[in-house]
């Protein structure tokens, strides 16, 4: 039975209104739970500041949504150098918990000058219905020939701050950076290429405005009003010409598998990698204890 024929009085913007109903709830939980986790998320970081090597252990456990974007380069110096990660619902308390700011603390490596690297993530509503994550390019200081994303997070950051500027048409950082991305698969680009995504261009002004006006719509359903929605002139091509310097477009999935999932299971995933670590001890000992019957096993022949 199609949908088309089915005869009902409930209209599709009702259940759109619902929806939007069920979604604000399941903000206002994420806002309590953040809220109430606060303290419990500060007295953890103080327990595992004393762990050695307790984040990396945490990274090197972590889910396949995560560990897929790790390349054996990333995870040498994640490893060897990661010192502390922590989430930040920055918008909190009057704004949006979807908001995210995600900071990792690195101690001296042969890669990069940064001590700390902070990268945040706003939710942003466009006039034509879109929302989701944007965030603006981070630069890292690399140092000579340690660059694991080859020039791409530079240039990536170059292009962001040229069309910030107010120029436009191709310029020698575009035409380089989309060489380089046309050369580099996304299997094969390093996680810090992570911190160079930007999402869609929406600013904050234009949030609150499409933020307004979506409310102001769900309110006149209400009453019962006739609302009329406006055309919006979207340009394809334009939202192409977006995503057209995006490094690594998946970039806003990553951070919220980061905050969702290995931040609040930190402890979780760093016990299953003590455990691993024990298992692999057994295994060892017992591969020297059959090796050591096996020596055995023949001087006793021997002697036969």
């Amino acid at each position: 039975m199609s949908a088309e024929n089915l005869d009902t009085p409930i209209s599709y913007e009702q259940l759109e209104d619902l929806e939007d109903d069920f979604e604000e709830v399941e903000l206002e939980l994420l806002r309590q739970q953040a809220k109430l986790t606060k303290d419990l998320y500060a007295k953890r970081e103080k327990l595992v500041a004393d762990i050695p090597h307790f984040w990396p252990l945490v990274f090197e456990q972590s889910p396949p949504d995560i560990d897929e974007y790790i390349q054996p380069s990333d995870a040498a110096l994640l490893l060897g150098s990661l010192q502390s990660l922590s989430v930040e619902r920055f918008e909190l308390p009057a704004g949006d918990p979807r908001s995210i700011a995600i900071k990792f603390e690195f101690s001296e490596n042969d890669h990069f000058e940064n001590t700390t690297l902070e990268k945040r993530f706003s939710w942003r509503r466009a006039k034509d219905g879109w929302e989701g994550l944007v965030s603006e390019p981070v630069d890292i200081k690399w140092k000579a020939d340690k660059d694991l994303t080859g020039g791409m997070l530079g240039l990536a950051r170059k292009v962001w701050e040229e069309e910030k500027a107010g120029k436009t048409g191709e310029t020698e950082a575009k035409k380089k950076l989309k060489e380089q991305m046309d050369g580099t698969g996304l299997g094969g680009m390093s996680f810090f290429a992570w911190f160079g995504f930007r999402g869609r261009d929406v600013s904050a002004d234009e949030d609150r405005e499409a933020y307004k006006v979506q409310q102001e719509r769900r309110q006149a359903r209400k009453e019962g009003k006739e609302v009329e929605i406006e055309d919006e002139d979207g340009d394809d091509d334009d939202d192409d010409e977006e995503y057209e310097f995006e490094i690594f477009p998946t970039a806003d999935d990553l951070a919220v598998a980061i905050a969702e999932d290995l931040w609040p299971g930190a402890v979780k995933y760093f016990i299953q990698a003590q455990e691993q670590d024990a298992m692999s001890d057994m295994d060892f000992e017992s591969d020297e204890d059959e090796d050591m019957d096996d020596a055995g096993g023949e001087k006793q022949k021997e002697k036969m």
